[in-house]
């Protein structure tokens, strides 16, 4: 099969492109500006030339600004490239590639702050609560479109937090593990910087996250929206002492307003149901994926017995 991915290199991209290619699936990997197959997204003639010289089975839409806090920085330019975007992709698809399969990658920011203890199901109402969160929303929105007046094959996909290696530094979890790293190091002292720690979010390893794509590529229905997610909440404070834990590091806790959000959702867990439905199961854990992003910035594989983490001042 030939696949087309677009933000083909960015985190999630990356892992993509390699599980496609190892099961032998042909790729045209799309890198985002500056890259080494750079394609603008928001050049509608751009999008449409490399489509219709690829005329790929599938399309796997990747490209985005995905930073929540960027998207605030940035708002026109985050409906730019995540909506105007989904609708050059869509509309390229539609007169070049009409019978491919496209799996439209949104989020579960979507949902905007559920209630505690209401994991968000695909037919609650959206309420996106930041530029990233509505663009994604209309991005779904032009995709039912192109569905219902074309039968177009799109599938929606609704993630939630992933974790992994090769996220950038900007994001959380690999901006405090960076951090505990060098205070283990010995490079920095024992202090780490925050954001609100209080957040309970859905998280799920890259890979598995990868699995349900694929599989939805395959399995999901047309026009339909599948959220991708663990259906278990955990606050950012719990993985930040989890980290303390594996790299054995007692740092003190210091809030930075700089990194505290315009608006923050206080509580935001997704529903697996349906597309546990089709056959998808979680086969790594949280854990996993912390140990796997500290070897990659060249910490230790295996957690360091003994230390416990230290409690918040």
């Amino acid at each position: 099969m030939k696949v087309l991915v677009t933000g083909a290199d960015g985190f999630v991209g990356t892992h993509l492109v390699q599980t496609l290619r190892a099961r032998g699936d042909t790729v045209e990997a799309c890198s985002g500006p500056g890259g080494p197959e750079e394609l603008e997204i928001t050049r509608g003639d751009a999008v449409e030339a490399r489509i219709g010289k690829s005329l790929p089975d599938a399309v796997i839409h990747l490209a985005g600004v995905s930073s929540v806090a960027r998207s605030h920085e940035h708002p026109a330019a985050t409906v730019a490239v995540n909506a105007l975007g989904a609708a050059n992709l869509l509309d390229a698809v539609r007169r070049h590639a009409p019978r491919a399969r496209v799996l439209l990658v949104g989020s579960g920011e979507a949902y905007g702050a559920v209630a505690p203890g209401h994991p968000a199901k695909e037919t609650d109402p959206l309420r996106p609560l930041s530029p990233y969160a509505a663009s994604k929303v209309a991005a779904e929105v032009l995709a039912r479109q192109m569905v219902e007046s074309y039968e177009l094959h799109v599938v929606l996909v609704r993630p939630f937090n992933h974790l992994g290696p090769g996220q950038a530094r900007g994001f959380v979890v690999p901006s405090l593990t960076r951090q505990l790293l060098d205070v283990a190091r010995g490079a920095a002292p024992p202090v780490v910087e925050v954001g609100d720690l209080s957040p309970v979010r859905d998280f799920s390893h890259v890979l598995d996250v990868i699995d349900g794509y694929l599989l939805l590529l395959e399995r999901g229905h047309p026009g339909e929206v599948y959220n991708l997610c663990s259906g278990k909440g955990r606050s950012i404070r719990d993985l930040l002492d989890e980290l303390q834990q594996l790299l054995g590091t007692r740092a003190e806790v210091r809030v930075d307003p700089q990194r505290l959000r315009p608006v923050e959702i206080p509580w935001l867990v997704g529903d697996p149901t349906r597309i546990e439905s089709l056959g998808w199961r979680r086969r790594r854990t949280v854990q996993d994926a912390l140990e796997e992003l500290i070897a990659s910035l060249g910490g230790p594989r295996t957690p360091v017995s003994g230390s416990e983490p230290a409690s918040p001042r």
